[in-house]
């Protein structure tokens, strides 16, 4: 915003401070003349002879206007020396914003003295400092890895165009199917993102949503990826009304349930889902069998594009994006994720999310 340009802090609160000693003067020396025009008789006898209290009177005017001149310049020049040591901190933190506009968020302003307004100030820019640094660099990584996964598929289509156009007598039915298999990454990468862009956005309506059937839908549709990999599916619990969205919510289930199904044992596996209610809030549970997972890698599967090394990736593995997109799904909700490995392998993951409002639920 462009604004006029007008008088520094400094310089008005220099004046401020003159301002209140002159008119702390003013009222000082009123009530002095008061005063003497009041209290004082007409002659006063002193040990050096007799003084008129006029002549005293015509005298207070140029003393009273010498001591207003002292009090004006020492006003200002006490004041510019009190606001420049005040403003001192306020100067620093002007500093830091400056150059964080500037794009430089790893400078900190790291005020020192006790605690006050300046210092509560500085401590909380230099963590939004922190947090946006830290945000930038997520973002960061973010944006590299989405351009690698990106590449990977449209690498391996050109690679394979460019076999077909080699040769010309290559099976084309082939070529079809794979190229079919690596556009189908390549399109559910892109939603994933669109997704994962749309939870971050918060613009979404909020309804009712029982966690409890979106469990069960999840588990009807990916019951035959289940049978294929010889994992068994089990759902329990009680109705668990949360309050968002029901796209949103219905595409969490389904990306816990299917990590836990893809990210299992080799055969024989098996996949507990559960809800669960509490005075305030629901619970979704999605707890998998597999080998065991050190707490180490467990806390960074959360990130965009992280992986286990151990963890099964092929044509169901998905884009690296599931754990990514509950997390901001959860945290778009206002809820919470707890990620942690199992004692006999494999993950436990709960989601709590707020429950309807019970002025939601009588109207319901």
């Amino acid at each position: 915003m462009d604004r006029a340009p007008g008088l520094s802090v400094r310089v008005r609160l220099a004046l401020s401070y003159a301002g209140f000693l002159m008119v702390a003067g003013i009222l000082l020396l009123a009530a002095m003349w008061v005063y003497l025009v009041n209290s004082l008789p007409n002659v006063t006898v002193t040990i050096g002879g007799v003084l008129n209290r006029s002549a005293l009177l015509r005298g207070f005017g140029p003393a009273a206007a010498t001591v207003m001149g002292f009090l004006l310049v020492f006003g200002l020049l006490g004041g510019w020396v009190l606001a420049g040591s005040m403003l001192a901190p306020l100067t620093r933190i002007t500093e830091a914003t400056r150059l964080a506009t500037s794009g430089s968020l790893s400078h900190r302003i790291r005020l020192p003295g006790r605690r006050d307004e300046f210092r509560d100030l500085a401590d909380d820019f230099d963590t939004m400092l922190a947090q946006l640094e830290a945000h930038v660099a997520e973002q960061q990584r973010f944006a590299a890895n989405a351009s690698h996964e990106l590449r990977t598929p449209l690498a391996v289509s050109k690679a394979l165009l460019d076999v077909a156009h080699a040769d010309p007598q290559h099976d084309t039915g082939e070529l079809i199917e794979r190229l079919y298999v690596v556009n189908t990454r390549a399109i559910d990468l892109t939603e994933a993102l669109l997704l994962l862009s749309r939870a971050d956005q918060g613009s979404f309506s909020r309804e009712p949503v029982d966690l409890s059937l979106l469990a069960e839908d999840a588990v009807e549709t990916l019951l035959p990826l289940a049978e294929r990999r010889g994992v068994t599916l089990d759902v329990s619990g009680d109705i668990a009304p949360a309050y968002g969205s029901q796209a949103l919510l219905r595409q969490l289930t389904t990306n816990l349930v299917h990590n836990a199904i893809v990210h299992n044992l080799p055969a024989q596996g098996a996949v507990w889902i559960t809800t669960a209610v509490r005075p305030d809030t629901v619970l979704l549970t999605v707890e998998n069998s597999g080998e065991k997972l050190p707490p180490a890698l467990v806390a960074t599967l959360t990130e965009p594009f992280r992986r286990g090394t151990e963890r099964i990736r092929d044509d169901h593995g998905g884009v690296g994006l599931g754990l990514a997109i509950v997390t901001r799904i959860v945290q778009a909700h206002g809820g919470s994720l707890t990620v942690t490995p199992r004692p006999a392998g494999g993950l436990c993951v709960v989601v709590e999310l707020t429950a309807v409002p019970p002025h939601i639920s009588r109207r319901q």
